[in-house]
């Protein structure tokens, strides 16, 4: 009688024990299935944000690429070439200066007159608006003289183009409208590189180009604000 008490004590003590070994493996199993749901869904989420990023920059590309287009398009009837490596509208031997001079002629301010418009219009388009931050004016130099005076030089002629644009000479035959010369302000930019890209001969390398930049992704596509009332653009100083 005594040895069936202590069997018996013994096996519900057992029986207890097993509930609980169950119920902790559960649980770790549980949780092991938790973790490997909540690491799906943020690997989920970190690839969606990669594809999204990514299909953003493609699209932004693309716009690009459309809008380089336009622009070449506009290029080609007045002779002009657009290089999409490097997003500059060449001009080519049509803005191509004397040694050591910053002038334009008559036959050359014609030109600038004839295609900025086109240009201008281009960037009110929708692409345009969305994706095109300014038009930086490039003045460049040949290897002669040293590189102060080149640097100078090059600034000068890149002022002379927007002095052609803004304040031309009365015996030019064409003339922009005063919203054209403020979307001008409101565009352009003046920059000088001197000698540092030359090409492969002296006379191709005094020479104008327009780089275009263009707004970022996370950039705020906005241009700086036209001052309708200003329609005095002040003659040039140079």
């Amino acid at each position: 009688m005594l040895f069936r008490n202590v069997s018996l004590s013994k096996r519900n003590a057992d029986d207890a024990e097993k509930p609980f070994w169950i119920s902790f493996a559960d649980l770790m199993t549980a949780l092991m299935v938790m973790f490997l749901l909540v690491m799906s869904v943020a690997l989920l989420a970190v690839t969606k944000t990669v594809s999204e990023a990514e299909q953003k920059k493609q699209q932004r590309d693309d716009e690009i690429q459309q809008l380089l287009a336009q622009v070449e398009n506009a290029t080609r009837m007045h002779g002009i070439t657009v290089d999409k490596s490097r997003n500059v509208i060449d001009f080519g031997d049509q803005a191509n200066f004397e040694f050591g001079k910053s002038d334009i002629n008559q036959q050359k301010a014609e030109k600038l007159h004839e295609f900025v418009p086109d240009l201008l219009k281009i960037a009110q388009d929708q692409l345009g608006e969305k994706w095109l931050k300014r038009v930086v004016v490039e003045g460049y130099t040949d290897k002669a003289g040293t590189y102060l005076y080149n640097l100078n030089l090059s600034l000068q002629r890149s002022q002379r183009v927007l002095c052609v644009l803004l304040n031309p000479s009365a015996d030019l035959k064409s003339s922009l409208s005063v919203g054209q010369k403020q979307q001008i302000k409101q565009l352009f930019l003046v920059g000088g590189y001197s000698s540092n890209s030359s090409k492969e001969s002296a006379d191709a390398s005094r020479r104008i180009e327009f780089r275009l930049e263009f707004f970022g992704l996370d950039e705020e596509h906005r241009r700086p604000d036209i001052n309708q009332s200003e329609a005095d653009f002040g003659r040039c100083s140079i």
